[in-house]
């Protein structure tokens, strides 16, 4: 069965999840929602793509695999109700781009969804310093990325980083 890997996060606008959501419906697939923990690393990983993972804080040394954070599934169950579509949470650590493209390679996903972010001041300073994580996807993947727009501007208003 064909798989669709979604990057999930606290605040992530409904529209990321709805969208892939009805494309999980439309291709009969399973919907794999993954959120990754920047104040982790990943140190192994089981054959299903699960991270085992330490805290980047060395007074925290433990190991273990990672939880899904049950408030953001509550939120996920929320918003997909009714939507026809089961899901499943997984849990990654370390840089996005690369946590959510081995996870693609180790559910062998069809496509990965992502969304675009808000155009503030802080997000537009870490995607000059660390990169988009959409970009990042589709220059290192051989499957398609579908970015859902979540602000899109009018054709005669300037871009975010004009």
């Amino acid at each position: 069965m064909a798989t669709i890997l979604v990057g999930v996060q606290k605040g992530l606008p409904d529209a990321v999840l709805r969208e892939a959501a009805r494309l999980a419906h439309d291709l009969g697939a399973d919907l794999v929602c993954a959120h990754v923990d920047l104040e982790r690393y990943t140190v192994g990983e089981q054959l299903d793509g699960t991270a085992v993972t330490r805290s980047i804080d060395p007074d925290l040394p433990d190991e273990r695999e990672g939880e899904f954070d049950a408030s953001l599934a509550a939120h996920i169950d929320d918003v997909l109700a009714g939507s026809g579509v089961e899901w499943t949470g997984r849990e990654l650590a370390g840089d996005p781009g690369h946590a959510l493209g081995r996870l693609a390679e180790a559910v062998n996903a069809r496509y990965i969804v992502v969304g675009t972010r808000e155009a503030t001041m802080r997000e537009t300073l870490r995607e000059f310093f660390q990169g988009s994580v959409a970009s990042h996807l589709a220059h290192r993947q051989h499957r398609p990325v579908l970015v859902v727009p979540l602000k899109p501007v009018a054709g005669s208003e300037p871009l975010p980083w004009e």
